[in-house]
């Protein structure tokens, strides 16, 4: 026992009982059935728990069936005297808990047990925090003042009491399957819900906290309750439902960031004529769910979505199942897949040719525009040859020795007496400058996001770079949305969402000038899906998005494709990421 007691301790240090001084109101159902009755649902933030109690041969025993119970298995070990050591011991802080003890067994004899034991505890009855609360086979409401006040009772109907028995009720509790048959996948239909809303109402009247029991166990239940307003939220998984739970509100957001949407014409779609310009725009970390969210908040639309031709690519680099950015932007800008880390070199980290390389040498104007460091893992793929994507200074080194015409990103700090490129201080001045070679930093470091004050930096970047690049040498353009995946491995719905929506404003841009210049073909995809994103719930109307993820870091689903202009429809199916370079390299030798 000793040693049992010593790991709860540390269980419960380490979680600093997940932050259950929010009080989530969570009900710990059949709590006894959890590995570690008492201390799991404790430390998961439940600040209501439940257990049944058998009376037989003078001992309470807890099970959920009689024929399952076990000598051991006492209301005393498994939490009368859990809670006196926790109190003893100050791991038990100063919020409020109830214990609910659901009398299986004839009432009178269970409960004259129950206060027995209870009483062999004064630690317990004098702290305020520590409520007990008798459930299932109890007394008539008007035997309630026949027993101690330091236990309450659960009401378990809707009619009204006297005064002086509401005094003595905790909670009222009613069995769900009575008003309504969801069983939490989906939504309620609209008569159940008009049921249950109805049975809450009258609940609440009494000034009684409420809960259902017998409900369905799910995300979409807890959350379906607790936006009913019911108090207490019943569970048989006490800490999966409190981390949801929890994390709701910082996992809902409510998008006030929008674009236009621009209808493309499709004059030039598809058709295969002669290639001058190719914009590729990489989307960091943006997957299906991301470009989802994006849209819905977005009144469900975003030019992406005008699109018509649509592939995948698979990511994985060439020594491991999920890559990184700097394996999947050298898969993208040189062909080859390598392993994660490297930056355009190969697996014997040789050094390997990438687009803007050879496109100069085929007349080509080159450009890569971030919201990264310009010295990051996906824009220095198309420029850069390092072993290792953390070598800022030889990465920074690359691009002064690179062929690119035009740059803009952040990492100005990198760069601090360059003469081979001409900084323009402002957006505005890069359309009329007439250097061979510009640059443009937008931060010190990483550019600010755009809920942080960017505003709309990055379409007005590419709006006017596609203007400077604009000439009679075709060009190569390479736009990175980077801070997606950034906030991607945050877990942060709000960065998804709004970067998502921003980067669509620069892909605006791109699908625009392709319908002014005939001969652009525009190609927009994801290096890699950041943290296992997906959308359970939310309002297109209200613009308001649920989202929930399975990791911090990248995974390995497959991204989406979208292309626009001349030669467009080579990009359709599904292939390695490696081949975007490949086809890319067909189209330009057609010129």
């Amino acid at each position: 026992m000793k040693k049992i007691f010593n790991s709860i301790f540390i269980f419960l240090f380490g979680f600093s009982v997940l932050q259950a001084q929010e009080a989530l109101h969570i009900h710990s159902h059949n709590d006894y059935e959890q590995k570690v009755p008492f201390w799991t649902a404790y430390a998961a933030g439940a600040s209501s728990i439940e257990a049944d109690v058998f009376l037989k041969n003078r001992k309470l025993l807890v099970a959920h069936h009689e024929n399952e119970t076990q000598e051991e298995r006492t209301l005393e070990s498994l939490y009368l005297k859990p809670i006196a050591k926790g109190l003893k011991l100050a791991v038990i802080k100063n919020e409020p808990i109830q214990l609910m003890i659901d009398v299986k067994t004839e009432a009178t004899s269970t409960l004259k047990q129950i206060v027995k034991a209870i009483k062999r505890y004064p630690e317990i009855i004098e702290n305020q925090n520590i409520e007990f609360i008798i459930s299932g086979n109890e007394p008539l409401p008007s035997e309630y003042k026949n027993y101690p006040e330091f236990i309450s009772f659960d009401y378990q109907k809707l009619e009204p009491l006297t005064s002086e028995q509401w005094d003595r009720v905790a909670m009222i509790s009613v069995d769900y399957k009575n008003y309504a048959g969801w069983n939490g996948k989906g939504r309620f239909t609209h008569e159940d819900l008009q049921k249950v809303t109805a049975v809450i109402e009258e609940a609440q009247s009494f000034n009684k906290p409420f809960r259902f029991w017998g409900t369905p166990d799910s995300k979409s239940a807890w959350k379906a309750f607790e936006k009913l307003g019911v108090n207490y939220i019943n569970t048989d998984e006490p800490f999966k439902c409190a981390s949801y739970l929890f994390s709701l509100k910082d996992r809902v957001y409510k998008n006030e960031l929008f674009a236009e949407v621009y209808k493309p014409t499709f004059e030039h779609d598809g058709l295969h004529e002669p290639v001058k310009n190719v914009i590729l725009l990489i989307g960091d970390g943006n997957g299906l769910s991301e470009i989802s969210s994006s849209v819905l908040a977005n009144n469900g639309n975003l030019t992406l979505t005008q699109l018509k031709n649509i592939g995948f690519i698979k990511t994985s680099s060439a020594d491991d199942f999920t890559t990184d950015s700097a394996a999947a932007g050298t898969a993208l800008a040189t062909g080859e897949k390598t392993n994660n880390r490297a930056i355009g070199v190969n697996i014997e980290e040789k050094s390997i040719p990438n687009l803007t390389e050879i496109l100069d040498a085929k007349g080509f104007n080159t450009a890569v525009i971030t919201t990264d460091e310009i010295t990051g893992a996906t824009p220095s793929a198309f420029y850069a040859h390092q072993k290792d994507r953390g070598m800022n200074a030889e990465i920074a080194q690359d691009l002064l020795k690179s062929k690119l015409t035009f740059f803009a990103g952040g990492g100005a700090k990198y760069f601090t007496d360059q003469k081979i490129f001409d900084i323009v201080p402002g957006v505005n001045d890069i359309a009329n400058s007439k250097a061979d070679r510009l640059g443009f930093f937008m931060a010190e470091g990483e550019a600010p996001s755009t809920l942080k004050g960017r505003g709309n930096l990055l379409p007005e970047t590419v709006e006017n770079a596609l203007t400077f690049m604009n000439s009679e040498m075709p060009f190569f353009m390479m736009v990175e949305g980077a801070q997606i995946d950034k906030f991607g491995h945050f877990n942060d719905v709000s960065g998804i969402v709004s970067e998502g929506i921003d980067f669509d404003k620069a892909i605006s841009e791109a699908i625009q000038f392709a319908d002014k210049n005939p001969g652009t073909l525009v190609i927009v995809t994801a290096d890699h899906e950041t943290s296992g994103f997906s959308i359970p719930q939310g309002n297109v109307e209200n613009h308001l998005i649920e989202g929930d993820f399975t990791t911090h870091d990248h995974t390995a689903t497959m991204v989406p494709v979208f292309s626009y202009g001349v030669y467009s429809d080579l990009f359709r199916g599904v292939y390695e990421n490696n081949e975007i370079f490949n086809k890319i390299l067909e189209i330009v030798d057609e010129r």
